[in-house]
């Protein structure tokens, strides 16, 4: 950043802050390039699987960063962006973290799930042992804030809270898809664990656990199908 570049501005809570307007003016793209467009990002994310089986070879922390600053562009309700992206790299922090998630595991493939639940899960090929979370390089835990807390102890409710960190989580897996690398959604249940492994306030509740890297050479994954346009699109 040069001498003459404006710093970015930071952000403060805004809660009962009038209404200030900025003009919005982005660029109008051409009718032939907007298609071009789309039609290569739907075939980039046709192109997007879930992994479980993962290298462990070293991924770009920047492009982590970048990832993860492109979800928090994600618009929330009431503009709160009650979302905290941990990166774990820690070797060890990763292993007490698989740890508590397969003793949680365990416990559901045992009986808690359900049949049910199990029978959903059954074309998958998933199971207790959670080793994704240690072979992957990183893992980036996904917490959402259920209110804003002041550092004096000011509490303040936040709005509409999963869909902003469910909106949020959808756009870091575009972006990490997008920049060449493979990731996974593991929601151990419950999921309290992570708050204390990773030392996050109370205010903080765990959403997901994303493991991201490459996937291993000998990767495979389950042979599904997705819904066409027509199964999931009504025009009106």
């Amino acid at each position: 950043m040069s001498d003459t570049t404006p710093a970015p501005q930071q952000w403060s809570p805004t809660h009962g802050d009038p209404y200030r307007p900025t003009p919005y003016r982005p660029e109008r793209i051409a009718p032939g390039t907007s298609l071009a467009h789309a039609a290569r990002l739907r075939r980039r994310m046709d192109e997007r699987r879930t992994v479980r089986a993962f290298s462990p070879d070293p991924v770009p922390e920047q492009v982590l960063r970048d990832a993860i600053a492109c979800a928090a562009t994600a618009p929330s309700g009431a503009h709160q962006q009650p979302w905290t992206f941990v990166l774990v790299k820690d070797p060890e922090v990763r292993r007490h973290i698989r740890e508590a998630a397969e003793h949680e595991e365990k416990l559901s493939y045992d009986g808690r799930l359900g049949e049910e639940w199990l029978a959903a899960l059954r074309p998958l090929g998933t199971d207790e042992v959670k080793a994704h979370m240690t072979d992957a390089p990183a893992l980036i835990v996904v917490f959402q804030q259920r209110y804003w807390l002041g550092e004096d102890g000011t509490k303040r409710k936040h709005y509409y809270v999963d869909e902003s960190v469910g909106i949020a989580v959808g756009m870091l897996l575009t972006a990490l898809h997008l920049s060449g690398l493979a990731a996974l959604i593991h929601t151990p249940s419950p999921m309290r664990f992570l708050g204390e492994v990773l030392g996050r306030p109370e205010n903080e509740k765990a959403f997901a656990v994303i493991p991201v890297g490459h996937p291993a050479d000998d990767c495979e994954v389950p042979d599904l199908v997705r819904k066409s346009l027509d199964q999931v699109l009504v025009e009106i």
